[in-house]
């Protein structure tokens, strides 16, 4: 392979290791991530190499956090975890107070955006729940069915703090509502 300068996400072709995709660059050599081989540091002119998908060219050497960067970037981009939940604008700057019944005992008192936080938190792990149920190899279909039956009782039992959500796309949907959609 000729070109010396491409950029980290360019994917390649090795005689040896098969199909891969640059995640660093060193002065001489790429870090490539092969699909059954792991990470391997190969020299930038080793003839074995072809090119498939450019991406990135530059003559620069990436650091490795400019490489964490990159990485970063692309799982923003295909993992869904960094979505954006807004708050109301009524609870923004808000608290919830907790008030024991017994009026001796001191209250608590915790920001509305803190415990936004952990519920929007709790929502997106369910989901990441259901993907690792959805995806199991172990399971057969109606196992999944029915834990899956269960977390949508579970969305079911958080759909009190949907008056919480500035956009009702974000809402908890249980088995009532997914009936009606």
């Amino acid at each position: 392979m000729e070109q010396t300068t491409l950029g980290v996400g360019t994917r390649l072709q090795h005689t040896q290791f098969g199909p891969g995709v640059i995640v660093g660059i060193r002065y001489a050599t790429y870090l490539i991530s092969f699909i059954n081989h792991g990470i391997k540091e190969i020299d930038k002119t080793d003839p074995q190499l072809d090119e498939i998908i450019p991406e990135n060219a530059s003559v620069e050497v990436e650091t490795v956090s400019e490489t964490e960067k990159s990485l970063l970037k692309i799982l923003r981009l295909w993992g869904g975890v960094s979505e954006v939940v807004s708050l109301g604008d009524r609870w923004k700057g808000g608290t919830l107070l907790l008030q024991p019944y017994d009026k001796t005992q001191k209250a608590k008192e915790i920001p509305i955006e803190d415990f936004f936080h952990k519920v929007v938190m709790l929502r997106d792990r369910l989901r990441v729940l259901e993907q690792n149920i959805n995806s199991n190899k172990k399971l057969n279909d109606e196992e999944k069915v029915n834990i899956q039956q269960y977390i949508t009782r579970c969305y079911g039992s958080l759909t009190t703090f949907n008056v919480l959500f500035k956009d009702k796309e974000h809402w908890f949907v249980g088995e009532k509502g997914s009936k009606e959609d």
